[in-house]
């Protein structure tokens, strides 16, 4: 079979689209940006109006936009979306209520019903999918935490009970597929406008970040996956379902009864960096317009000629504190005269790999295990600096996956596996994910990292929590 393959990676801040040959050689790209979330109520965060549809709508224009190619000579398309979202829909399957995101308090616990135009709970990609396709079909491997998911079978539950402790009913879900399953078709006027062959199919894949560790290429259970995007975590993939995990989060790879395990993870990871961005403001567009480079590449650059350790200043990501310590906030100590805006924007790296690599080191400790490569991908990887800096601080070689979404490759591996481009999952990664760059450690640099680590950033929060516990009700 000749053609193009797309994949959609409808994410946290902005969606992306690629096209790919069946080599996974990414031919074409693009993106549409997410607008920011609404929290009308301390607790309440959600998608404003219909931002995701738009979203992914406006990244598949963009992305069409740069392909030199047939659009009827793509041939299937992969969904991949945000995970942990909850989204209600009227019985014609449109928004009954804006998309709750997964910083949402509410998330915390089961469906509470209190609206009867409510026909359907569902996830983001159960929405998507449905205004791709008009379907009511979602992906198995996209439900985890309150939905009477059945792993053995990844079907619904047939237990009564638990569709009631979720507080759901089974006439309330969506049908379910499996990753590298047919969602439907493409709706008859997209395929139209986007100028697709009618029977175009859209292909199921899993949750966003088991649908990356896909994408980045994990086969062997010596590689680890870290993902820096505005939720940073870092993935294993394993062939067991581990109970009563207490420092990952078993959940469902994007290979049908296989599982990745995920490591405690940031919140608003590399949204720290969007946010130090904004802080510096103007100054920080119109150096870097001088330079003819983008906002990070010139912070990156910068960032290269401060030393490791940032000359003693020292960052603790806390930016969005947990329901059961809200009192936490972020820490920057250290500070003196030598410090300057470059220095907290690599303080600001150096802590998101702090905290990764002991949020590792504490899943590997409970199941025994030991790492020898990491691949790092999302829009993190694309720093120079940080890939060096996670290469310093774990001593280990460190991989940069070619193109620009690990998540939109998983994506298209899926089609691939239902259209039988290749035998199996692992043929579909040896054949179509590429690595762009590999990053060795700097012994001296490892021996220094580790020397903070273990002395500063392991326990500071022993003395600064007693400190901030003060300040919470003051400032709350």
């Amino acid at each position: 079979m000749s053609g193009y393959v797309m994949g959609i990676d409808n994410g946290s801040q902005s969606t992306k689209v690629a096209i790919y040959d069946f080599g996974g050689n990414e031919v074409a790209f693009g993106s549409f940006q997410l607008r920011e979330t609404l929290s009308p109520e301390p607790g309440v965060v959600i998608h404003p109006d219909d931002d995701l549809w738009n979203s992914v709508y406006g990244a598949i224009k963009n992305c069409l936009a740069n392909f030199m190619g047939n659009p009827k000579e793509i041939v299937g398309i992969g969904l991949c979306t945000i995970r942990c979202c909850r989204v209600l829909l009227k019985e014609d399957g449109h928004l009954a209520y804006p998309v709750i995101s997964w910083m949402d308090s509410r998330l915390n616990k089961p469906y509470e019903h209190f609206d009867d135009q409510v026909k359907y709970v569902t996830s983001t990609s159960g929405y998507l999918g449905f205004r791709l396709t008009g379907e009511f079909k979602d992906t198995a491997a996209n439900y985890e935490v309150h939905w009477p998911l059945d792993r053995e079978t990844l079907d619904w539950s047939r237990d009564e009970e638990v569709f009631k402790a979720c507080g759901l009913t089974r006439e309330m879900v969506f049908d379910l597929v499996k990753p590298g399953e047919k969602l439907g078709n493409l709706r008859p006027e997209l395929a139209d406008e986007f100028g697709f062959n009618h029977d175009i199919p859209v292909i199921a894949t899993a949750n966003d970040k088991a649908v990356e560790a896909l994408g980045s290429g994990m086969k062997d259970e010596g590689t680890i996956m870290i993902s820096l995007g505005t939720f940073i975590s870092a993935m294993l993939l394993r062939n067991e379902y581990k109970e009563n995990a207490c420092n990952f989060f078993p959940t469902l790879a994007c290979i049908p009864f296989k599982y990745v395990y995920e490591s405690n993870g940031i919140r608003r990871g590399m949204w720290t960096v969007s946010w130090f961005k904004k802080l510096i403001g103007e100054e920080l567009v119109i150096e870097a317009k001088k330079l003819g480079v983008s906002e990070e590449e010139y912070l990156n650059r910068k960032a290269q000629n401060v030393p490791v350790g940032s000359e003693g200043l020292i960052t603790i990501l806390d930016w969005l504190s947990t329901p059961t310590e809200p009192y936490r906030k972020g820490l920057m100590i250290g500070f003196d005269q030598r410090h300057t805006k470059f220095h907290i924007y690599r303080s600001i790296l150096e802590a998101i790999a702090f905290n990764i690599k002991n949020n590792i080191d504490d899943m590997l400790a409970e199941i025994n295990a030991s790492i020898n490569n990491i691949v790092v991908i999302g829009g993190g990887s694309k720093s120079d600096v940080m890939m060096q800096i996670i290469a310093d601080l774990f001593g280990l070689p460190v991989h940069r996956r070619a193109g620009n979404s690990s998540a939109c490759l998983g994506a298209v591996i899926c089609v691939c596996q239902y259209l039988k481009i290749y035998k199996d999952f692992d043929e579909a990664i040896d054949k179509m994910v590429k690595t762009e760059k590999t990053f060795l450690p700097i012994q001296k640099n490892h021996e220094l990292y580790n020397q903070v680590n273990d002395t500063v950033v392991k326990n500071v929060r022993k003395y600064t929590d007693e400190i901030l516990k003060l300040t919470f009700p003051i400032f709350n």
